[in-house]
């Protein structure tokens, strides 16, 4: 795939900013606010769920900034897809919650998958040259 149409590398960077920002941002909330989430972690069965929040954190910051900078983007696309569909499995079971919290952890559920569509998109162009990317690449 190529981005040879007028504006097409603009857009593409454009989504990069947005879709990695997001992730960079939720990223950082993790760490603002895992005392807050540490509880929500070991409620849902996690082990170590502190270790977790700081982990899932430091995964969703460090991916969302190599897909805005374009580096390694086989890695953090799969990274991001692998554990967005995972954490909306497991984090967001919104089918198994009682009534009053089902809407809200359905939205967390979408949310999540929505992302993993969007990670999925660019792990399908990973393996192309992403205009204003700094080139860094495993793949």
């Amino acid at each position: 795939m190529a981005f040879e149409s007028a504006g097409a590398g603009e857009l593409f960077l454009l989504g990069r900013l947005l879709f990695g920002g997001v992730l960079a941002f939720m990223g950082l909330n993790h760490f603002q606010n895992a005392g807050q989430m540490t509880p929500y972690a070991e409620a849902k069965g996690l082990p170590a769920p502190a270790a977790s929040v700081y982990g899932s954190g430091g995964l969703l910051l460090v991916s969302g900034i190599l897909v805005i900078l374009g580096a390694y983007p086989v890695i953090a696309a799969g990274a991001l897809a692998t554990f967005l569909i995972a954490s909306a499995i497991t984090m967001h079971d919104f089918w198994a919650v009682p009534d009053d919290q089902m809407q809200d952890e359905m939205t967390q559920f979408l949310k999540n998958i929505a992302l993993a569509g969007g990670a999925l998109s660019l792990l399908a162009v990973a393996g192309t040259a992403w205009p204003y990317s700094v080139g860094l690449s495993l793949f």
